[in-house]
C-alpha cells in the first residue's frame, strides 16, 4: 500500500459511517419523499405584482434567502429565447417586427400560444423525450431499427395535438390510451376496446429494446422497458437492483424483476405498412437482384476472406491477453461484462475494405474492383432493417400466448440466459398497493396506478421535466433520480403546486408550458449586473434558487435549425424518415440502419440520424462534437460541453462555408445590394437584433473595400457567441 493510501485510510473510517448514515435514510417506503402525497400548497402572497403563482412561489424564497432577482430581459432577447425554446428556430426579422409593432399589453403571450400551437413545437419538444426514452435510428444489434422513425413521428404528433401526458405514457406502455381494454356495450356484453390505429407506433417505445445477437432475436426488451419506464416516468434509478437490492433507495432485487415480469409476455412483431401490390412487386424484384448477386458476392467473400482473416489475426495478436481470451471465445459464452469488453474492443478489429485493399496485390486489387462494379450494376445492397426489402415496416409489440403462460424468474446479472430457476416472481412493480385489480392484465394495471392521478411521484417527475427543458435546471436537479441520492428539489412547495396543477388540468402539457414561459421568472434577464452578482453569489452562486435567467449554449439540433435557416434553406416538413450528413449514419459492413432511402440534408437537426453501432459511424460528428446523446440509455439532461471539435465545425466545417456563402447572397438580393441594408438584414438573420451604431461602422469600413467580403462577413456573424448562445 502506498504511503498516499495509508494517510486516506483513516479518512475512510470516519466518512464511512457518515456516508452509510446519509444514504440509508430512505431504506422505507415511507422515507422516500417523491412517495409522499402531493398537497397543493396555498400561493404566498403579497411578494410579487406578477399574477402567474410561479413567481409568488418563487418571490418567497427569494425573500427567506436573501436574494434579489435579475430586471427583466430585453424584448429581443427574450423573443428569441421563447422561439428558440418553443420550436427550436429563431424568429425571423418579419416575425420580429411584428412582434415589436404590437403594442397590446398581451403581446407576449400571444407570441406564446402561437407558438405552442405551431407543428414545429412537437417537432422540438418530441427531441425532449426522445432522449429520455432511449431513441435511436441506428444500433448494432436492434431489432426494430426499420421503421423505428414512426415512433419519432407518433411522439411528435402526440405533442402537436396536446394529448393529455397521462394517455401519452399509457399509449407507449400498452398501445391503449384509455385505463381499459374493454367496456360495456348498449346490450350489457363486455367489448374489447379497438386501439387507434396510430397509436401502433407509440409501441415502438418497447420495441426498440430488443435485440439480435448471433444472428437470433435476444429477449432484452422486458429489462430494457424497466429501466427505462423506472427512470423516465418514475424518476427512480432501478438499475443496479437488477443485480442486488438498491443500496439507497427501498427497491429490492424482487421488485426490478417483478416489473420486468409485466413485460415479459410482449414479443417484438413486424408489421408490414406496404400495399399487396407493392409487396408482390418487392418480392419479384428482390428474388431477381439476390440471384444476380449472390454469385457476385460470394466471389468478394472468397477474394478477400484471407487478406481480412491476417488483418483481423494481426490485431488480435497485439491485444492484452486478457482482452485476448474474451475475443476468441464464443459470443455465446461471454459473460455480460465480457460483452461489454468486446463491444469496447470491436472498432479496433474491424477491418473495413480500404484497410484491406492496402495489402492486396495490385492483380487482386483490379478483381476487387471489377466485381464490385459487377455488384453495382447487379443493383441492391442496401440495407433498410432485418427482412426489409425496401418495403416501409414497422416493428410494433403483442402479447404472445406461449410467453404469457411462462413463469418469470430472477435472472443472473440481468442475463436473460441465465434464470435463477429456484426464484420465480409473478409480476407487480416497486410500491405496488396490496389490492389490485388486474382483470384486464397486470400491464394494464401497472399503466393505470402509474398514470393515476393520486399517484405522487408521476406529476412531480414530469412538471420537473418540463421545468427543466424551459429553465435550464429542474427544480429537483436530478431529473431522472428523484431518489435519496437525487436530494431534495430548490423549491419543493413549487414543485408540488406545480404537480397539483398538472393534475388539475387533466394532464395538459402545454398548459403547463404556457403557465412557465409566461412567468416574470422566465422573463429574467441572464445578464451579469456586477452589483447584484456580487450580493447574490455569496448566497448561491450556483443560481440553485432560480434567481437570473441560465445562459445556455444551442443545443445541437436548434443550431442545426439556426444555420440552415439563415442561410434560408431549412426544410421545416414534419415526420419521415431520417437523413445523414457528413458520411455518418451508413452502417459499414454487418451494421443494422434506421435512416432509408435519399433523404433531404436541409431537415431540421431533429431528424439527423443518431445511435450506436460498434461496426458503423453512426451519429453524425456534428452531433457528436455539440454533446447529443447515442440512446443506448436514457438520457435526462444533455451535456454542456466546449470542445475544440464544436470551434473547428463552426470555424472550418463544410455545412458553415456553405451557409455563409448562402446568406450572403440572401441578404444582398433582399437588400438590392445596399450595403448598409445587407449589414442590418444579417444582424436581424443571425442575432435576432438590429447592429448597434460602432458594429454597422465596422462592418460597412470592412464591405466597402471589397463587397465580395459579404461571405467573410457572414461567417463571422455565425462564430460569435451571441449566435451561438441563448440569453
Amino acid at each position: 500500500m502506498s504511503s498516499r493510501m495509508r494517510r486516506l485510510v483513516p479518512a475512510l473510517f470516519l466518512i464511512g459511517p457518515i456516508c452509510f448514515s446519509a444514504f440509508s435514510a430512505a431504506k422505507k417506503v415511507e422515507d422516500l419523499w417523491v412517495l409522499k402525497p402531493v398537497v397543493r400548497p396555498a400561493v404566498p402572497a403579497g411578494l410579487t405584482q406578477s399574477t402567474n403563482p410561479i413567481d409568488a412561489f418563487l418571490a418567497a424564497q427569494y425573500k427567506a434567502k436573501g436574494l434579489r432577482p435579475t430586471p427583466p430581459a430585453d424584448k429581443r432577447v427574450l423573443l428569441r429565447r421563447l422561439y428558440i425554446d418553443l420550436i427550436g428556430i429563431p424568429p425571423t426579422p418579419s416575425e420580429q417586427d411584428a412582434y415589436l409593432a404590437d403594442q397590446s399589453p398581451d403581446a407576449y403571450e400571444k407570441a406564446v400560444d402561437k407558438l405552442l400551437a405551431s407543428e414545429q413545437h412537437g417537432v422540438r419538444y418530441a427531441r425532449h423525450w426522445l432522449d429520455v426514452l432511449r431513441y435511436a435510428d441506428q444500433d448494432e444489434r436492434m431489432l426494430a431499427a426499420a421503421g423505428i422513425h414512426y415512433w419519432r413521428d407518433w411522439v411528435i404528433y402526440a405533442i402537436n395535438g396536446n394529448m393529455p401526458y397521462d394517455q401519452f405514457v399509457r399509449a407507449m406502455l400498452t398501445g391503449y390510451r384509455t385505463n381499459e381494454r374493454t367496456a360495456i356495450s348498449n346490450t350489457g356484453y363486455r367489448q374489447k376496446l379497438e386501439p387507434r390505429p396510430e397509436d401502433m407506433y407509440a409501441l415502438g417505445f418497447l420495441a426498440r429494446g430488443d435485440v439480435i445477437r448471433d444472428n437470433h432475436e435476444v429477449h432484452e426488451m422486458p429489462i430494457t422497458a424497466v429501466e427505462t419506464v423506472s427512470t423516465a416516468f418514475m424518476g427512480l434509478t432501478v438499475g443496479c437492483a437488477k443485480c442486488h437490492d438498491h443500496m439507497y433507495d427501498p427497491i429490492k432485487q424482487h421488485d426490478f424483476y417483478a416489473m420486468k415480469a409485466l413485460f415479459d409476455p410482449l414479443e417484438v412483431k413486424k408489421v408490414t405498412l406496404a400495399t399487396p401490390e407493392q409487396i408482390l412487386t418487392a418480392a419479384k424484384t428482390t428474388d431477381e437482384t439476390a440471384r444476380k448477386r449472390e454469385p457476385i458476392e460470394a466471389a468478394v467473400s472468397a477474394l478477400i476472406e484471407p487478406y481480412k482473416k491476417r488483418l483481423y489475426d494481426d490485431r488480435v495478436a497485439m491485444l492484452p491477453p486478457d482482452v485476448k481470451a474474451v475475443i476468441l471465445k464464443a459470443e455465446t459464452e461471454r459473460t455480460p461484462a465480457e460483452m461489454k469488453i468486446a463491444d469496447d474492443y470491436f472498432p479496433v478489429l474491424r477491418i473495413d475494405s480500404d484497410k484491406i485493399l492496402e495489402i492486396m496485390p495490385d492483380a487482386d486489387k483490379e478483381k476487387y474492383k471489377a466485381l464490385q462494379s459487377q455488384l453495382q450494376q447487379a443493383g441492391g445492397g442496401g440495407r433498410g432493417g432485418r427482412g426489409g426489402g425496401g418495403l416501409p415496416a414497422f416493428w410494433t409489440v403483442e402479447i404472445n400466448p406461449k410467453l404469457a403462460g411462462e413463469p418469470s424468474y430472477i435472472l443472473t446479472s440481468g442475463d436473460p440466459d441465465r434464470p435463477e430457476k429456484d426464484k420465480p416472481v409473478k409480476p407487480g412493480w416497486p410500491f405496488m398497493p396490496e389490492k389490485v385489480d388486474m382483470r384486464n392484465g397486470a400491464l394494464d394495471a401497472f399503466a393505470k396506478w402509474l398514470t393515476a392521478p393520486e399517484n405522487p411521484m408521476f406529476a412531480r417527475v414530469a412538471v420537473n421535466r418540463l421545468w427543466q427543458w424551459h429553465f435550464g435546471e429542474g427544480l429537483q436537479k436530478l431529473s431522472s433520480d428523484f431518489g435519496t441520492l437525487g436530494g431534495a428539489p430548490s423549491n419543493a412547495q413549487l414543485l408540488d403546486w406545480l404537480a397539483s396543477e398538472f393534475v388539475a388540468r387533466g394532464f395538459d402539457m402545454k398548459a403547463i408550458e404556457r403557465l412557465m414561459v409566461t412567468s416574470d421568472a422566465y422573463r429574467m434577464s441572464s445578464e451579469e449586473d456586477p452589483a447584484l452578482m456580487t450580493a447574490n453569489n455569496k448566497i448561491d452562486p450556483q443560481n440553485f434558487y432560480q434567481w437570473r435567467f441560465r445562459l445556455e449554449r444551442l443545443e445541437a439540433e436548434p443550431l442545426w435549425d439556426a444555420i440552415l435557416s439563415a442561410a434560408g434553406t431549412l426544410d421545416t416538413a414534419v415526420g419521415g424518415a431520417s437523413f445523414s450528413i457528413g458520411g455518418a449514419g451508413q452502417p459499414r459492413r454487418g451494421g443494422r440502419g434506421g435512416a432509408q432511402g435519399p433523404q433531404s440534408t436541409n431537415r431540421r437537426g431533429a431528424y439527423m440520424a443518431r445511435g450506436f453501432s460498434p461496426s458503423a459511424d453512426v451519429t453524425p460528428i456534428f452531433l457528436q462534437a455539440f454533446d447529443v446523446d447515442d440512446g443506448r440509455v436514457p438520457c435526462p439532461m444533455r451535456t454542456q460541453t466546449v470542445t475544440a471539435p464544436q470551434g473547428l465545425f463552426m470555424m472550418n466545417g463544410e455545412e458553415i462555408d456553405s451557409a455563409s456563402q448562402k446568406l450572403a447572397e440572401r441578404v444582398m438580393k433582399e437588400s438590392g445590394g445596399d450595403l448598409k441594408a445587407a449589414v442590418n438584414l444579417a444582424y436581424r438573420i443571425t442575432l435576432n437584433r438590429p447592429p448597434g451604431p460602432s458594429e454597422e461602422d465596422l462592418a460597412l469600413s470592412y464591405l466597402k473595400g471589397d463587397p465580395e467580403r459579404v461571405k467573410n462577413f457572414a461567417w463571422l456573424l455565425f462564430n460569435l457567441d451571441e449566435f451561438l448562445f441563448v440569453r
